[in-house]
């Protein structure tokens, strides 16, 4: 698991296809062993941290729906 410095310092940052108009959006960041998530209209929130195959999979799913 992550430092909490670490988790502190990510550098977040959401999908381009998110709008400004509020809504349900994720963002996501980078750490040095995982990928850091987090809801982007609760920031101080809980963050869950993938494994890069977990989160890779993860995408997967989710194009698959289209």
């Amino acid at each position: 698991m992550e430092s909490t410095e670490m988790l502190t310092a990510i550098q977040w940052r959401k999908s381009s296809y998110s709008g400004d108009q509020g809504g349900d959006c994720v963002e996501v960041g980078e750490l040095r062993t995982s990928i850091a998530v987090r809801d982007s209209k609760n920031t101080a929130g809980p963050i869950l941290a993938f494994g890069p195959t977990t989160f890779t999979a993860f995408l997967d799913w989710t194009t698959a729906a289209e």
